[in-house]
């Protein structure tokens, strides 16, 4: 076989992998869009996964019974704020203010976020937030290994919707789901990393916060730096 040829072979399928894997699909039991896209490359169409809407996505997660926890919600959390955003804010999971209303980070967390957001001269509008699951754990509860790869293709999803320039991981889970590492976030806060191709800022989450102020301006430490990343200017504030 020709050595170019194989090449462009390899890297058709990597492609090809990589837009399956931010669909959904899961061994022998594909989302609509995975069928969809699938039935597209079968006539020769090759499919870009970033073409796809947050309002496709949505769709396609349905009303998900992928998962137990789908058992137990009052609401799908699935994300609020611009498509376009530069800068996409990702926690854990949705708690019980989230579960009630269906809007992510409304409860004491998420007026803490909030204050975050205004301190960088942004509005929640300006930003999208979302978590990396999509319902709320019992409880509230850790997520689960199973519950984490049912419901993170469609974040993985979310973000290659929006494009954004940066992405705050806030807490644990998020950090080290997106990063797939198990290095503790008080190891992983403070510098960039990679996701992707984005800059990926890691901190504490909100909720941590409450417990434990004194870690406030270790985050806003983290803020800054996102903040000079997208040329925002500077402001005392601290939250």
């Amino acid at each position: 076989m020709h050595a170019e040829f194989s090449g462009d072979i390899l890297t058709e399928a990597r492609r090809a992998l990589i837009a399956l894997s931010r669909t959904g699909l899961k061994g022998v039991s594909p989302s609509a869009r995975s069928l969809e896209i699938l039935a597209q490359w079968g006539n020769g169409q090759m499919v870009s996964p970033t073409t796809e809407t947050l309002a496709d996505i949505r769709s396609d997660l349905g009303e998900c019974t992928r998962c137990k926890l789908s058992t137990a919600r009052k609401n799908l959390v699935f994300g609020a704020g611009s498509p376009s955003a530069r800068l996409v804010f990702v926690g854990e999971a949705p708690g019980f203010d989230e579960d009630r209303l269906g809007q992510p980070f409304v409860g004491a967390a998420g007026q803490l976020l909030t204050r975050i957001i205004q301190a960088m001269g942004l509005r929640r509008e300006d930003v999208y937030i979302c978590n990396i699951l999509k319902c709320r754990p019992p409880g509230n509860r850790n997520p689960q290994p199973e519950e984490i790869a049912r419901c993170v293709p469609f974040l993985e999803r979310q973000i290659a919707a929006i494009a954004p320039e940066c992405i705050c991981a806030l807490g644990s889970f998020a950090a080290q789901t997106l990063l797939e590492t198990p290095t503790p976030i008080s190891r992983l806060r403070g510098r960039f990393s990679d996701y992707r191709g984005t800059r990926l800022m890691p901190t504490y989450h909100p909720a941590y916060l409450l417990r434990n102020p004194e870690q406030k301006r270790a985050v806003w430490e983290d803020v800054q730096e996102i903040m000079k990343l997208m040329g925002l200017p500077a402001t005392g504030a601290s939250g």
